[in-house]
This record gives C-alpha cells, structure tokens and sequence, in this order.
C-alpha cells in the first residue's frame, strides 16, 4: 500500500498598492510657507536610490579611466505638471549628494563633489570619482541626496497646485532604480497675505455732499497668495448698516447703497448684500511668484451720500471676503469692520447780495404804519444734525456814525417764511428756528419787521443813517 502523503503549499499574495511607486520615485513636498513667503527650501536627506552591492565605481583602462555615475532627464528640461499645461524650468530644483551607505565617498586625490546643480536632457555628474580606483571606494546601502528650490525661484516661478514630475535615468545598474521620476509636491492653499481688519472713513467737509461724483474710499491693497485658481467673494453680515447719530440715536441703512468694486479690472462693480456674491470680473489664476494684488473700494453714488449719509454719526458695517477655489474645494475668509464717521457740520452764509438791509422813512404813512422786507434765500443754511437758528445784535441801541444812539435794537423784528415767529432784536439770542432737521445749502427767506410802534418812535429823530449788526447762529438739539 502506498502512502499518501499531503503536503501544503502556502500561496502569498502581496498587495503593495502605490507604494512601489513611492519607493522608485523621489517625492518632494514643497510647503505652502515657502512658496508663499519665498524662503528656500532646503530638504531632508532623501533616499533616491539603493547600493546592495558596490563598492568601488566603474574603472576601465587598468583602472585609470572612472566612469562617473550621472543623471540625465528623458522627459524634456522642464517639470511638467501632472494635470495641466503648467510646467516649471529645470533650474528650480537643485540637488547635490548627500551621502552612500551613511557617509560621502571618498574623494581621494582627484575626485570632487560637485555643488549644487539641476537636471538636464544631457548627463550631469553627481560625483567626481578619483582618477584611480584605489583609495576611491564607498558604501553599501541607500544613497542619499539634499534637494532645495532657491527663494528666486519661488519669485519667478507659478508653483500651481498638484504634482511636477520629470523622468530622470541614471548610469549604473548596481544602484536601483535605474528609471525613477522626480516629483515635486504642491499643496493646495490660498491664503491672505494683507490683513485689513477694519477700515475708518472720516467725513470733515459739507463739500464733501456737494461734489456730484461718486465717492470712493479703497480699502487698501489685498494681496492673496494661493497655488489654486480662485475668485473673490464677498457679502456683509448683516443686511443694513448700523447707524448712531451724534446724539446716540440709533437707526439703520440699506447696505445696498453701497457697492463694492475695485480701482482696476480685478472686480467687478455691484451692491453689497447679505448674501456672498462672486465679484471676479475673471478667475484670478496662479501667476509667477503666486500672489495676486488688487485694491477693492467701496461706491456710493452722490445722491445716495447725500441722503443716506449725511446726518451726523457713526455708520457702521462688517465685510466678509471669501477666496474661493474655482472648484470650491478650499477656501480663506477675510473680515473688515467697516466704520463711517460723519463729523458734526454746521454753516451759515449770508450771499453778498443780502448783506445790507436798508428801511428809509419818507413819509408819514411809513412812520405811522411801519415797513416790513422779506430777503429771499438771505441765509443759506447747511446742519447735519438737529437744529435750532438763533439771531442777535452786537449792541442793544442802533448806532449812528459809530456812535451808540437812544434808538433801541428791539424796534426791529426778525422772523422766517412760513414761520409765526417774529423775535424783537437784542444782545440777547433769540430763537427764530425751532426743531430744524438735517440740510444742506437750505435757502431761508428772511423777514425783517419795524412795527407801527417802532417806527412811531423814531419821529423826530434826525435825518441820517443808523445801523445795527445782525448775527445768525446755531444750536444742535
């Protein structure tokens, strides 16, 4: 009888996925803060290939003549990037060796180590072996090399976001592998390099609400690194503008009387909402050095500063910038506190047409009923808040040649159009004006009143002229 004999066999399948890839090919991250602050990479030392089993380079001619290991791109002189037409020039990335089996080569008495270089489609040695094969051995093991992108080449270069990779062959078969790629890493990001937190708007000028064209405040340069293409967003955080007059009322306005926009083609010129709005006039793409400056401006056209923002106070509202990938993968948000500050503005102007008031008594019906003139648009009036127009004299008594006479101010009385109120002239202020709202180059038509009884009392007085000052002031209320 024959035995049987059962014999297991065990099969082992190994799954090793994308890590042989990594393992044959040389990956360098390059962090977002070196391409965005443009500092020099520098890497760790990096394994780009294995030595099992040499020792000594290759010699011919009775080991005169060594032949130099080099590296040579198969690809074409540029790094070319994995998903786009982007490409970056060979001479971004340098590299140098860094050691064999732990520690350099030796040199001996006529081999180097080259410096820093970059690939090329030609050879380029990464060491100079001694002319003679002794004395010029090295180790086993892995053979490492430093990389490093200069700080320049971050200002002339568009590093996009994704992967650079050029195909490099090297000339020995004992040192694996003989094909690998050379790939650059580059994260996606987008990040602010100006921060405007807030920006404060100060109105000092009644011109400032007479001048007919657009005002335009610019909120100062915006510089946005990123690797990815992006477009600007923005809306505001709530839908109207607070607003607290310079008597600490409180009120609102719409926000969409304010449009955002920039001082070139960058953006595009449309009302602020509550709800974010892409304002790119066009996606702003990576560009050499990876930044993109603009400056956004705040518009608001003449009629709506007049009069949405011309009552004194402080009008206040916050911005909320959004970079946005054209994907809408990754994104950075940027706030601004806005703050509009209208200074309290008050004047008075008497036009020189309406400076002289002149009551001439020539006949008996003008003593016994008095006179009265109306000067149209005599004052022209401009307040920014709650107001009240007083009127005095400088003296109590008209003067006559400089010189104070018997003729009493309070003959003369002073009201308004279209008011009751008609207040006899003193040194004392006298309200004429009551509860007046927020104008701007209002015309007042002034009347001036000398009644039965005051013009009774000057019979008798001596024919010439007697004069009195006028004064027009302001209280806020």
């Amino acid at each position: 009888m024959k035995t049987k004999r059962a014999f297991l066999t065990g099969i082992f399948i190994v799954f090793s996925g994308s890590t042989i890839t990594k393992a044959q090919d040389v990956y360098l991250s390059v962090p977002e803060n070196n391409i965005f602050n443009r500092v020099e990479f520098t890497s760790v030392p990096t394994r780009v290939m294995s030595n099992a089993n040499r020792t000594n380079w290759d010699y011919a001619f009775l080991g005169l003549l060594p032949t130099a290991p080099t590296f040579t791109s198969v690809s074409g002189p540029t790094f070319t990037h994995s998903t786009s037409s982007s490409t970056l020039p060979s001479s971004t990335l340098l590299w140098q060796l860094e050691s064999m089996g732990g520690q350099l080569p030796s040199t001996g008495y006529s081999g180097s180590l080259p410096g820093f270089q970059s690939f090329s489609t030609s050879a380029v040695k990464w060491f100079e072996p001694p002319s003679i094969s002794v004395g010029g051995g090295f180790n086993k093991g892995n053979i490492n090399f430093t990389f490093k992108i200069p700080a320049a080449q971050f200002t002339a270069n568009a590093f996009r976001a994704g992967n650079y990779f050029m195909d490099i062959t090297q000339n020995y078969n004992d040192f694996t592998p003989r094909n690998f790629k050379t790939i650059l890493v580059i994260p996606s990001s987008i990040r602010w390099i100006t921060t405007s937190l807030t920006k404060y708007i100060e109105v000092s000028s009644l011109n400032d609400y007479r001048n007919t064209s657009t005002k335009v405040w610019d909120l100062g340069n915006t510089e946005i690194a990123h690797t990815v293409d992006f477009n600007f967003w923005a809306k505001t955080a709530a839908a109207n503008i607070q607003f607290t007059s310079s008597k600490g009322v409180p009120g609102t306005r719409s926000i969409a009387s304010i449009k955002l926009g920039s001082s070139g083609a960058a953006l595009t010129t449309k009302a602020l909402s509550a709800d974010f709005q892409n304002f790119s006039a066009a996606n702003f793409n990576v560009v050499a050095g990876n930044r993109n400056n603009f400056t956004p401006g705040l518009y608001v056209n003449a009629d709506d500063f007049q009069n949405l923002f011309f009552e004194a106070g402080t009008y206040t509202f916050e911005l909320n910038f959004n970079a946005k990938s054209t994907d809408n993968t990754i994104n950075s948000l940027q706030n601004t506190a806005v703050q509009l500050k209208v200074l309290p503005l008050s004047e008075i102007i008497i036009p020189s047409s309406g400076r002289n008031v002149n009551f001439n008594f020539n006949t008996a019906a003008q003593y016994n009923n008095g006179q009265s003139q109306m000067i149209p648009n005599q004052i022209i009036l401009s307040n920014n808040e709650s107001f009240e127009v007083y009127v005095k004299s400088d003296e109590n008594y008209f003067k006559k040649g400089g010189l104070q006479t018997d003729i009493n101010s309070n003959i003369l009385q002073i009201g308004l159009d279209g008011s009751s109120v008609n207040v006899p002239l003193s040194k004392t202020p006298q309200k004429i004006l009551l509860n007046g709202t927020p104008v701007l180059d209002r015309g007042l038509n002034v009347r001036y009143t000398i009644p039965a009884a005051g013009a009774q009392s000057l019979v008798g007085k001596e024919n010439t002229t007697y004069s009195i000052n006028v004064y027009y002031s302001f209280t806020a209320i």
